[in-house]
């Protein structure tokens, strides 16, 4: 079976050293507008006068207004439904062109102390993403009593062309004011879909492989198992009870036309079948569904009917972390307990196999521990040294290894620089060993639910990749760890086809 070369889902344009310095302490440093605000009083205003700004309009812009407003119309933020309206691309808010004048009004001129009374627009033109619009305010009316003032509003874009017509109508400061202007937190966008829909979007162009579902008996294990197989991922077979299952579908209004179903009691079962059809080459991949992990695990790594290899069976967790400018694969946050040395050396190689599906051709391995020096009374850095130095004996490949690195070290180069580390490994991690489960799937745990990350993994070390979910994750998740599996098994398939 040839398969097709893919586009690493994994390679976005990377930060330089000083941007990704520049990202790690947007939350200490002031912004940029460290400057002052100076108002214009009624009793200096004269017809004519006014104030300018010009500012080119960009997608984060529009993003960050719908995320503000709710105005999530799809002419707005949806690329491909904007295709098919009357601009054909994405077109801004009107009333983001609108803030603009409030932002001259209130900062410029009049200025701080200026109070709207109102505001008559007229959208002449849309504003696309890149268009530089020069808004301008200019006095046309004034009337003592109240310190009232009326100006012409106008935004005009990069060619000349009126796009937004109007007049302002607000009262003028009494008196002067000079005020240092406020710095504001750096708002933090991240697209939680674009390395989704690049993970999608690479392995699509790989043909589907078939994977065992073993006992789907809740929603988020059915469904997420379906949506795989209609986006084209996966050949679902579902493993367990049937009647069960069918039930299940009909509460949810899933249609199981055209699935296969292989009928067994319960879920040790299913676990135990499914292992089976892996042994047999029947099924290319596994995926848990609504029974315990180690029910599935044990039929697994059974020393004579398992998927046993040579390799110990490890997890990886592959998060996309809106702070983090790459993927970040954690290991083993799932499976071993307290691993000893001996299976840390294959829970690396683990991980270093699946970053080279993902298209990370020299991962970058962080061992962590608490501190980023050697200390024989903390094992996890004794064993990160270790590490270290048989892959600098190439007895660990295919990837570059360092520590013992702490996690602020191994992540962020603003904290591995004050520390004087000099790493290539610091502050650029592809890849975080934890020394145990509990701290790893703490850590996994907490950057999903705390720093927004998106989880998917798979484990790896067995005859066929498995996707071990958790209960609590969704379709989502289960979908993208499908097509990691679909990719490493893409990725295998093109190394056994190489010439040794």
């Amino acid at each position: 079976m040839s398969m097709p070369a893919t586009t690493s889902w994994a390679k976005l344009p990377a930060p330089s050293q000083q941007q990704r310095l520049a990202m790690d302490s947007l939350s200490t440093q002031p912004g940029p507008s460290a400057d002052f605000l100076e108002n214009h009083p009624f009793a200096g205003i004269r017809v004519g006068d006014g104030a300018s700004l010009v500012r080119q309009v960009t997608e984060r812009d529009i993003q960050l207004f719908a995320a503000v407003s709710g105005d999530v119309n799809p002419a707005h933020v949806d690329a491909l439904y904007a295709k098919t309206s009357h601009f054909h691309e994405i077109i801004a808010h009107g009333m983001l062109g609108g803030s603009l004048i409030s932002t001259v009004l209130g900062t410029q001129f009049p200025g701080p102390g200026t109070i709207y009374l109102g505001q008559t627009l007229k959208f002449l033109k849309p504003v696309h993403i890149g268009d530089t619009l020069t808004v301008t305010v200019t006095v046309s009316a004034l009337k003592a009593a109240n310190r009232q003032v009326w100006l012409d509003t106008r935004c005009v874009d990069q060619d000349g062309d009126v796009v937004i017509d109007g007049q302002a109508h607000v009262i003028a400061p009494a008196d002067s004011l000079r005020i240092l202007r406020t710095d504001l937190p750096e708002p933090l966008m991240a697209d939680r879909n674009l390395r989704y829909d690049q993970l999608l979007n690479a392995a699509k162009s790989l043909p589907r492989i078939k994977m065992g579902v073993v006992h789907p008996c809740s929603r988020e294990a059915l469904e997420g198992a379906l949506d795989a197989d209609r986006l084209g991922l996966i050949q679902a077979i579902l493993i367990g009870p049937e009647p069960r299952i069918r039930s299940l579908a009909g509460e949810c209004g899933f249609d199981l036309s055209g699935f296969s179903i292989v009928d067994v009691p319960h879920s040790h079962a299913a676990a135990a079948k499914a292992v089976e059809l892996a042994r047999a080459g029947e099924v290319e991949a596994l995926m848990k569904g609504s029974l315990h992990s180690d029910e599935l695990l044990c039929a697994v790594v059974n020393s004579q009917t398992g998927l046993r290899t040579g390799r110990r069976v490890s997890h990886v967790f592959v998060l996309d972390v809106p702070r983090y400018p790459k993927p970040l694969l954690i290991t083993d946050a799932a499976i071993n307990v307290a691993p000893d040395f001996d299976a840390k050396v294959d829970i690396v190689q683990n991980a270093i196999d699946l970053a080279h599906a993902l298209g990370i051709a020299r991962p970058k391995v962080a061992i962590l521990s608490a501190v980023e020096t050697v200390s024989p009374k903390l094992r996890s850095s004794m064993d990160a040294a270790a590490l270290s130095k048989m892959a600098d004996r190439g007895q660990i490949t295919g990837g570059l290894v360092d520590g013992p690195l702490a996690f602020d070290n191994a992540v962020s180069l603003a904290a591995a620089k004050t520390k004087g580390i000099h790493s290539e490994v610091a502050g650029d991690a592809d890849i975080l060993v934890v020394p145990d489960l509990e701290s790893g799937n703490m850590l996994a745990k907490q950057l999903e639910y705390l720093g927004g990350a998106q989880a998917a993994g798979l484990v790896m070390g067995a005859k066929v990749p498995i996707v071990l979910t958790s209960r609590a994750d969704s379709a989502h998740s289960r979908i993208a760890s499908c097509a990691i599996a679909l990719l490493l098994i893409a990725h295998r398939l093109r190394a056994l086809a190489e010439p040794a």
